[in-house]
């Protein structure tokens, strides 16, 4: 196994993720596949909230991706920033748009099962908004890094504003212990232990390890995909110096 040093090279980190990447989204497949059946078919509806209650199993692991996905991107502004890690602002730029679109499903699904639920597609609630200001950053860090031509500098541009922004993670964690909400408080992952039924917590939990190897591997593909787009523009750059001095030297002559 590849130590993380080792990963720190992108030719390296290319041949390795190259050997990960079928694994993983076969994994992702077959785990997708089994829970989604359990959920839909399996899982017994709720006793108040009847068939609604089957949007849990998408609303929670997108829930928990988007948070994931941000303190992943905070690992990563400390390696650009402290470590230097060569790859880790390219990870960060690739886990910005998955975090984003997993927090866009939360906010969604949770729309969606408020409904019925609250009366109401949505409230300001204190969970509820912390996820949309989430959302929002990842907007910003997403247009951040358009807006900076150069790598290195949009990298610690991005670095210094996901740590600033990453307050809102234990934010959103802990908003419904915190303050009194509409939002149930958390049933998976709390002192005690559970307290979903095991019919409906396996199906849960076989799809949110799903989703997070299907997430893994679209990460493994966007780090893969930045690149060879940086070598691509590594290599357009050193093409034009080459005219460049192949023009002079003309000129000269």
């Amino acid at each position: 196994m590849a130590s993380l040093i080792d990963l720190a090279n992108p030719t390296r980190f290319m041949r390795f993720s190259a050997v990960l990447l079928p694994w993983f989204a076969a994994a992702a497949a077959v785990l997708l596949a089994v829970g989604l059946y359990l959920a839909w078919f399996v899982a017994p509806a709720d006793y108040q909230q009847g068939e609604t209650i089957r949007i849990m199993f998408i609303h929670v692991p997108a829930a928990w991706l988007a948070m994931m996905f941000y303190s992943m991107m905070a690992v990563s502004a400390l390696g650009t920033l402290v470590w230097r890690h060569p790859l880790a602002d390219v990870a960060q730029k690739a886990a910005a748009p998955i975090g984003a679109c997993f927090a866009l499903v939360c906010l969604i699904t949770g729309a969606l099962w408020g409904k019925p639920m609250w009366g109401t597609y949505w409230v300001w609630d204190a969970r509820l908004t912390s996820v949309l200001v989430l959302l929002l950053i990842y907007l910003g860090i997403i247009a951040l890094w358009r807006v900076l031509d150069e790598p290195l500098r949009a990298a610690r541009a991005v670095a210094i504003l996901t740590l600033v922004g990453f307050v809102n993670v234990p934010i959103i964690k802990f908003s419904v212990d915190w303050w009194n909400t509409l939002h149930q408080p958390s049933s998976v992952l709390r002192m005690g232990g559970p307290t979903i039924h095991p019919s409906m917590l396996w199906p849960l939990l076989i799809l949110a390890i799903g989703f997070t190897l299907f997430a893994l591997a679209l990460h493994m593909l966007g780090m893969r995909a930045e690149i060879m787009r940086r070598r691509v523009r590594t290599l357009t750059i050193l093409e034009a110096e080459r005219l460049d001095r192949l023009a002079a030297q003309g000129a000269a002559a």
